[in-house]
């Protein structure tokens, strides 16, 4: 029983990390209908930033701003320069280089701060069956979600960034900025997402360090539905748990099959998602 319970408080905390990444997926997915498979490579390098600006000031909270500010503006970066000159050109053509883009940064962490495992704090102590960093990941993850449902359900930038997302062409007509809005969408993303590469990295910071955590967090995504946040960090921490119950009594080498397994069976059986709607389309 206390092994149940322990492994359970473990994946509250792993399921609040996959949340927020999958969070920051949601977020570009429900602002320009993109999936961006380079989501992880962005809080990487702004948490590579993080690291050194910590190890050079010795502040971690200046080192957490900077990822913070640089994910933003990587994010601004990427769909200025590589997402908005495809935007007359198919999806597919998007995802294509976000997973380019995703290889391309990975490989320029490597050369810049080496490939070897570099120490990262955490925010707080760890120590302990669910520590105060636990605590710590878990309410920033659950505020972040707040925050977004009311940008996105309650303020006129919200419907402003879905208008241009589902019907652009519209949204021109009423006055809605379309470009500034998918653009503040991809910025909106990487902010949470760098936040979530923060939360995730610890104790251990290598360029490959966000790939299973990415794995995870589009399997929340897809579970909670693509566009819906609340289903997402639902998703995440419902994952979370049940990972974690696969590594404690299945073994950890399991866990990624069964992310798979759980990814496959959903978009099956339920493509949408378990808190998504099914879409009608007329033919």
């Amino acid at each position: 029983m206390q092994d149940f319970f322990d492994l359970t408080l473990g994946g509250i905390s792993a399921g609040a990390v996959y949340a927020a990444l999958g969070l920051a997926l949601v977020i570009i997915y429900r602002a320009t209908r993109v999936v961006n498979f380079a989501q992880p490579a962005l809080a990487l390098i702004s948490t590579y930033l993080a690291y050194s600006v910590t190890k050079a000031t010795g502040s971690y909270w200046l080192g957490f701003a900077v990822a913070i500010v640089a994910g933003t503006v990587l994010g601004v970066a990427t769909e200025r320069l590589l997402i908005r000159p495809l935007r007359h050109r198919s999806e597919l053509s998007a995802i294509i280089v976000t997973l380019g883009l995703l290889l391309v940064l990975q490989a320029i962490a490597g050369m810049i701060w080496s490939n070897e495992p570099l120490a990262f704090p955490y925010a707080f102590d760890f120590r302990g069956r669910f520590s105060a960093n636990d605590l710590f990941v878990v309410l920033v993850v659950l505020a972040i979600a707040a925050l977004v449902l009311v940008v996105f359900k309650y303020t006129p930038l919200g419907l402003r960034m879905r208008a241009a997302a589902f019907a652009p062409e519209v949204a021109r007509t009423l006055g809605v900025r379309v470009g500034l809005m998918l653009t503040a969408g991809w910025g909106l993303a990487a902010c949470v997402g760098s936040l979530a590469g923060l939360l995730a990295t610890p104790p251990f910071l290598f360029p490959n360090v966000l790939d299973g955590v990415f794995v995870y967090a589009l399997t929340a995504a897809v579970l909670g539905g693509l566009d819906n946040p609340l289903g997402t960090i639902a998703g995440g921490f419902v994952l979370g748990v049940g990972l974690s119950y696969v590594s404690g009594y299945f073994g950890p080498e399991m866990v990624t099959i069964a992310a798979l397994a759980i990814l496959v069976v959903v978009l099956t059986l339920r493509p949408s998602g378990l808190f998504g709607r099914a879409k009608v389309r007329r033919v």
